[in-house]
This record gives structure tokens, C-alpha cells and sequence, in this order.
């Protein structure tokens, strides 16, 4: 029977089975060519036979592969070989086993290719997901850059250098001044509040100004930028017009940290120091009660930078101020007018007026700064009336009658070691407020009281208001002589009334009417003449104190323009060494008292802030409060249940208060240390005069003459002696008599110790003698009840 071939439909895929086929002799192996081994065609039976005997015993080789996996044949059929089997069946089980084979293949390839396909699109998704991660990353970095660039833009780019120092970028309205090195003091945003879609352009040619760039904001604002040069300090000047009703112009200025200290102003609600400490919502920039309002009774539109700038306010601009309002870190100056510290607008719409100077060191500045010339008019009486409150001391007395005033000066020389000095007697020498008359039911022999005061060797001096209550024998001819302030929007013959102190119902002098002031020289010189008095001391009340209505015949400034115009009036006719608040320091020999203190621990703590405050913005001649405190105020922290307290200070808080004004320019009493029962208050009371005789007085003259030179405060911060040290920026509580003496008061009750700081030198140890290097912390320092810790500077040569 003839043999069919069988033809090797398998392919290449065939191969991997001959590894298993050979294992067994009954098995067919496959070539890839579909020939026998040596390349000979299938012929005879006989040829067959011996053929499939060789391929049987010798396997066929496949081409070299790589390595793979075995897989066994899914066919369990052999493919026979014997002579006597039938070519049908064996072509059948050919063809099945081709079949098979096929599908046992296409299987395997489907088992192999399908998972590394996955896996394939696998990694292509991944790929896929980092490169849009990539693509994604690089638009994020070119957006930043690109807002970057914007903003660099806007804030250097667009940022022109006006003048040397000084960059502004006039689309978003930023300023910066920058110092001789490079270093930003000022960075502040003008303009607040302009809508953000007005245009801004150079000003018209009948609108320009000499040597000022003018730009304006079209129907809101008007700018103008001005620059001046002296010596080695840079001022800029800065004028907004608001053109528009709806606009008051307002300018912010940054007050970080990073931006240094700052210091000035006067007095504020809660004392902060520095100033950036606080926070004060935006107020009309006037004279009050800090208990009540947000400032106190002496101010001054003058900030300085521990960086070295200074920001000056215009006396005409009818300014608004906050700081940290809103939760910002910004100062802010606002020109606004309104219903009663700006009524009499000097302009139709508020204009802001400013000026900023600048340089490297803030003591160099504050001393360019600082008003100069104090001599000029100073009389030689005069300059002794300023010698005479540096070293003698006020007795301040609330004159219930004749005896008490007596007693009390009795009592002052049976102490034996205090000077006998100025007494000054309050308001109510009088029957009523501004009868500027003795109560002659109460002081009937009032002229040998004073004599007798005289002989003694006091000063007498007499508290004067410019009030006058609706019951003074003095109110109908004020009304008649129309003296006093009106009534805005009525008749200007009915006065506009007003309260203060004990006065329920008061006027007040109009100092502006050519009649008042001689008419107020005429009774105090009558005064003068049958009581021999000395000199007065005015109590004009602060700006919050006028009638909110007022109207005087010659339009004020602001309220606070009042107390100036006063001021300066009465000292030309009439001897005064005192005034109770003033936004201008007044001429020598004029002291300006301290705002009233309660007398509480929590009040103490604010004295040496305001001093410095206040000897910081021109007022060199402090008055400060009476030892103790001002007992007749409502206590702060005491006794908060009971409105007043008449009874003698706490004994400690009298002790502490006491050393504290020992180095003060003017002490000032109203309780007697011996009124305390416990001997020690009158020895520490001794020991401590005599100090202030030895060491604090000298120091407080030679300062005071040197204040009037230059302007300079007697009692100064401790960076004044080192503006470059940052530890003295921020000390509150220690203060520097000149530059020669360092005092630390301790300020808290039951306290025996404190840290202190002394700036750089070498200082003696005022309690012990001992030597100390500046520059440096002294930590827990030991002050007992009866001392006081004050540092003395020794000459820059000696060894420690």
C-alpha cells in the first residue's frame, strides 16, 4: 500500500516539542524543513522503513534558540510506524494530531501573549500618566514664572527711581525708600482705596508744580512728589488733593517686624512701645482721655524708625491714624473731615500732606529732626524757674480751707530734708470754676496765709481753667461780652456749653476774641497784686473736651489748635510753669504735665513709656503726676468696686513710685511720706532725697541746658546711648537720665528682682559699687524694697 507523506503544517512552533518526543521511540520528530537528516527524499517502502529506523534512534536538531519554556504536548495519540497499520487510519491520525497541535499552540501563544500585552499597556499607561504628570508639572512652573515675572514687573520693573532713594510704582501705587546701601526703610501703598479700574496719568501743565512730579488719578485724586537734600539726610514730601467727595485720601505704611521699631506720636490708648505693639482702629488725631479715647493729652504728628525715617504730618491736614487695624500689620494716615475735629476745612476737599526723611542712623535723624534753639527769648528768670523745678519739688494740694493749706506746708518743713518749693493749689481755690476769685468763706485771710508760705520759702502757684461754669459770678458777663465759644448753626450770642471735672455745665473762653485775653489778664493780675502769687498753671482741658458744636470767632485748625493759641496768648502777659496738655511744646520755662495716673500697679507700668514718649516728640520739660499716683481717680485694679479712692496709696506701690520720679525732672507730691504709719517710708523717703540732691540733680541741669541746644530729651531710651544695639529698641521699662545714668525701677508688687539691660560701656553699680560691662543681659538682678537699681557710666578708659 502506498504511503502518504505527512506534511508539517506546524511551522517553526513544532520544534518545541522535540525535546519531549525523543524521550520516547514510538515518537515522531518533526523537522522544520520537512526532510529527512542527510537531505534524502522519501522513496520506497524499504527506504521508508530504514529511515524512520534512523530518525527513531538519531533526533533531528532545530536552529539555535533562546531559552524557553518547556510546554508538554497536548496530544496523547502517537503516530505509528508500523508496516502492517492501514494509510487510512494513519492519514486520520495525522490529521487529527495537526489539529490538535494547532489548537494546543494557539492556546499556549494566547496564554503567553495576552498577560504580556497587559502588561505592555500597563507600562504604556504608565509612561502615559508620568508624562502628563511632566507636561502637567512644567505648565504649573510656567505659570509661576509667569506670575512672578508680572509681579517683579509691576513692583521693580515698573517701580521709577523719582529720586535718589526713593522708587514708586505708580500703577499699583507702591512706595519704597530705600537707605545708602540698598536696604528698604519705608515700603508703604498710597492711594488706598482709589478704584482699581481709574487710570492714572501726568498731571495737566496748569496743575504741575516747580520741581514736584505731579500724576492724577482721573476725577478721585491729584499726587504730587517732591524731594530735598540736607546734609546727609533725604526728605520726601507727599501731597494728595482728593478731587472727588467720595474719596479722603489714605496712605499705609508696613509695619512689620522686619520694617524695625517705631516710636512717637504722644500718648496712646493702652501705651504700647513701640509703637508697632498696639493697635488702635482709625481716630481722629486729637488730644483726650486714654481711659476714654484712643490718645492722651500730649501729641505730636512725628514717627520715628529704629532704621533711620521719620514720618512728619502737616499741622493743616485733618488727620485720621491706625495701627494694626483689621488685623494687618499696616500704620495708616487718612485726611478726613468731619462733624467735629475737622469741621473748618482749610480746603473744600481733605488734602494729605506729609513728609518722610531719611538716613543710616535714627539718633543722627531724631537730632536733625529735633527743634532747636529752646534759648531764644529765654529770660534769666526764666531759665531759674526751669532750674528751680529740676531741683525742688511740687506739693500738689487740693485746698479744702485755710488750715489745710497751712498744715501742709507745716508738715513739709517739720520733714527737715525735703526743699520747700512750688505748692500748687487746684481749681478749687475758687467758689466756682472761672470766678478767678478766692473763696473768702473758706480762705478768709487767705493773703497772711500766703505771706506766711512766702516766709517759709515756697512758691505759691494757682490752677487756672479756661471753663467757666454756668454758676461763676464771671458767666452772664462772658455771655454778655460774647467771650465765650458759640453754638455752631445758632445764635452766636448763646454760648455752647460743655462738662468738665466737677463742672456740670460749662463755657468756654473764646482765646480767639480780641476782648478775652485782656480781659482774662485783668483778673489774674488782680490776683497777682493782692495775693503775691507766682505764677499759674493752666489746665485747658484736651481737644475732647470742647463743646462738640464749638465755634470760636476765628476758624481753629482743630480743637487742639485751641489749647496752643491759649498757650501762647497768656504767656506773653502772665507767668506760667505749667500746662495740663499741648500738640506744641511751649516756650521755657513751661512744663508739660503727665496725663493723670490712677493709683494702681497697672498705671505705673505706663509712666516711663509716656515719659519717653513724650521727651521723644519735643517735650523735653516733663511734669509727671503726683508720687503714688492720682489718688481722687477710679481705680484701674485696686478696688474696682469702689468709684474713688481717697485713702494713702499702698505703702509698696508709694515706695516704688517714689524711687521711680527720684530721677524724673520734676518730683511731685500730694501725700506726705510722713503719713505713713511705718517709719521705714520716711528713711527710704531721706535716703532717696538725698540722692536726687548728689547725683540726679546735677545731671538734670546739665541736660536741661544741653536741651535747650539741641532740642534733645533729659530723659532719653536706652538707644540713644546705642542706636545700633536692637536690645535697647525694645526695653520699656528702663530709661537713661542723659547718657550718664541708667535707671531700672522695679514696677511689679512683691517683686525683689529683675532683669536688666545695660547698653555698651562700663557702668558702676549704684547699689553695690561694683564694675559692670555693657552690652549684655543681668539677669534675676536682687532689689530690695528699699533700693532702686541705677547704673552710673564710667569715662570710656577704664579697665574692667
Amino acid at each position: 500500500m502506498k504511503r502518504i507523506p505527512i506534511i508539517n503544517v506546524m511551522g517553526t512552533g513544532v520544534s518545541k516539542f522535540a525535546r519531549a518526543e525523543s524521550e520516547t521511540s514510538s515518537s515522531v520528530t518533526f523537522s522544520n524543513s520537512g526532510s529527512t537528516p542527510n537531505g534524502s527524499p522519501l522513496g520506497s517502502d524499504t527506504e521508508e522503513e530504514a529511515n524512520d529506523e534512523e530518525l527513531a534512534k538519531v533526533p533531528l536538531q532545530a536552529p539555535p534558540r533562546r531559552k524557553s519554556r518547556v510546554m508538554q504536548p497536548p496530544m496523547n495519540e502517537k503516530i505509528g510506524n508500523d508496516a502492517t497499520e492501514h494509510s487510512g487510519g494513519q492519514s486520520a491520525n495525522s490529521t487529527i494530531t495537526s489539529v490538535n497541535s494547532i489548537s494546543s499552540l494557539l492556546k499556549e501563544k494566547l496564554q503567553l501573549s495576552l498577560p504580556q500585552a497587559l502588561r505592555n499597556n500597563a507600562r504604556r499607561q504608565n509612561a502615559d500618566y508620568r508624562l502628563r504628570a511632566f507636561v502637567g508639572f512644567l505648565f504649573l512652573c510656567v505659570v509661576f514664572l509667569v506670575g512672578f515675572a508680572h509681579i517683579y514687573y509691576n513692583q521693580h520693573v515698573l517701580q521709577r527711581a523719582y529720586f535718589d532713594k526713593f522708587r514708586f510704582n505708580k500703577n499699583e501705587r507702591m512706595m519704597t525708600i530705600y537707605s545708602s546701601s540698598g536696604g528698604e526703610i519705608i515700603a508703604a501703598r498710597l492711594g488706598e482705596g482709589i478704584p482699581p479700574d481709574t487710570g492714572v496719568y501726568p498731571c495737566l501743565p496748569h496743575h504741575q508744580r516747580q520741581d514736584s512730579v505731579c500724576l492724577e488719578w482721573l476725577q478721585q485724586t491729584r499726587l504730587y512728589l517732591a524731594h530735598t537734600k540736607r546734609e546727609d539726610m533725604h526728605c520726601y514730601h507727599v501731597t494728595w488733593q482728593s478731587l472727588s467727595p467720595y474719596y479722603n485720601p489714605k496712605d499705609c505704611f508696613d509695619w512689620s517686624s522686619k520694617r524695625g521699631h517705631w516710636y512717637g506720636a504722644g500718648q496712646i490708648q493702652n501705651m504700647a512701645y513701640p509703637l508697632e505693639r498696639g493697635r488702635l482702629e482709625l481716630s481722629p488725631f486729637i488730644t483726650g482721655d486714654v481711659r476714654k479715647h484712643s490718645f492722651g493729652n500730649v501729641l505730636k504728628r512725628y514717627f520715628l524708625n529704629s532704621k533711620g525715617a521719620t514720618i512728619l504730618v502737616d499741622a493743616e491736614t485733618p488727620l485720621y491714624v491706625s495701627i494694626n487695624a483689621n488685623r494687618t500689620n499696616d500704620f495708616c494716615l487718612q485726611a478726613k473731615h468731619d462733624a467735629f475735629a475737622y469741621i473748618n476745612h482749610l480746603t473744600p476737599l481733605p488734602q494729605l500732606n506729609y513728609t518722610i526723611c531719611a538716613t543710616d542712623n535714627m539718633k543722627t535723624l531724631h537730632s536733625l529732626m529735633a527743634e532747636k534753639s529752646l534759648w531764644d527769648g529765654l529770660k534769666p528768670d526764666e531759665l531759674h524757674a526751669v532750674h528751680s523745678l529740676l531741683s525742688e519739688p511740687v506739693w500738689q494740694i487740693s485746698p479744702i480751707n485755710e488750715a489745710a493749706i497751712y498744715n501742709y506746708t507745716e508738715d513739709v518743713i517739720a520733714l527737715g530734708f525735703l526743699r520747700q518749693g512750688h505748692v500748687l493749689l487746684s481749681e478749687e481755690w475758687q467758689p466756682s470754676p472761672g470766678d478767678f476769685v478766692l473763696d473768702e468763706e473758706r480762705f478768709p485771710s487767705m493773703e497772711e496765709t500766703i505771706n506766711i508760705i512766702h516766709r517759709r520759702g515756697f512758691r505759691i502757684v494757682f490752677s487756672i481753667q479756661s471753663f467757666i461754669s454756668t454758676e461763676s459770678v464771671n458767666f452772664k458777663d462772658a455771655v454778655a461780652n460774647r467771650l465765650l465759644i458759640s453754638e455752631r448753626g445758632s445764635d452766636p450770642r448763646i454760648p455752647a456749653l460743655t462738662r468738665y471735672k466737677q463742672s456740670n455745665s460749662a463755657g468756654v473762653l473764646d482765646i480767639t476774641n480780641n476782648k478775652t485775653l485782656p480781659w482774662l489778664q485783668t483778673k489774674l493780675e488782680s490776683l497777682i497784686m493782692k495775693y503775691h502769687v507766682d505764677s499759674f498753671y493752666l489746665d485747658l482741658g484736651t481737644a475732647q473736651d470742647m463743646p462738640h458744636y464749638y465755634k470760636c470767632q476765628e476758624p481753629l485748625t482743630n480743637p487742639d489748635h485751641y489749647k496752643t493759641i491759649f498757650t501762647r496768648s497768656i504767656l506773653s502777659t502772665i507767668p506760667v510753669i505749667g500746662v495740663s496738655s499741648a500738640i506744641s511744646r511751649p516756650r521755657a520755662p513751661v512744663f508739660v504735665s503727665l496725663p493723670p495716673f490712677p493709683s494702681s500697679w497697672k498705671a505705673i507700668k505706663t509712666v516711663i513709656p509716656t515719659v519717653l514718649s513724650y521727651g521723644m516728640i519735643g517735650y523735653p520739660f516733663i511734669m509727671p503726676g503726683a508720687v503714688g499716683g492720682d489718688v481722687a481717680l477710679p481705680m484701674s485694679d485696686n478696688n474696682p468696686d469702689n468709684d474713688f479712692e481717697v485713702d494713702l496709696p499702698d505703702k509698696e506701690l508709694y515706695i516704688r513710685w517714689l524711687q521711680l520720679s527720684t530721677f524724673l525732672p520734676v518730683i511731685r507730691f500730694t501725700h506726705l511720706p510722713s503719713k505713713y504709719s511705718d517709719e521705714s517710708v520716711l528713711e527710704i523717703a531721706k535716703r532717696l532725697t538725698t540722692l536726687r540732691q548728689k547725683t540726679v540733680t546735677p545731671l538734670l541741669k546739665k541736660y536741661a541746658n544741653e536741651t535747650l541746644d539741641t532740642g534733645l530729651p533729659i530723659i532719653r531710651p536706652l538707644w540713644m546711648l546705642d542706636p545700633a544695639d536692637p536690645a535697647c529698641h525694645v526695653v520699656v521699662d528702663e530709661f537713661s537720665v542723659g547718657e550718664e545714668l541708667i535707671v531700672a525701677p522695679v514696677l511689679y508688687s512683691g517683686s525683689r528682682q529683675r532683669e536688666v539691660y545695660l547698653p555698651a560701656g562700663v557702668w558702676r553699680d549704684g547699689i553695690d559699687g561694683s564694675l559692670r560691662k555693657g552690652s549684655r543681659w543681668i539677669h534675676n538682678y536682687r532689689v530690695a524694697e528699699d533700693k532702686i537699681a541705677y547704673f552710673v557710666k564710667m569715662p570710656d578708659n577704664t579697665r574692667f
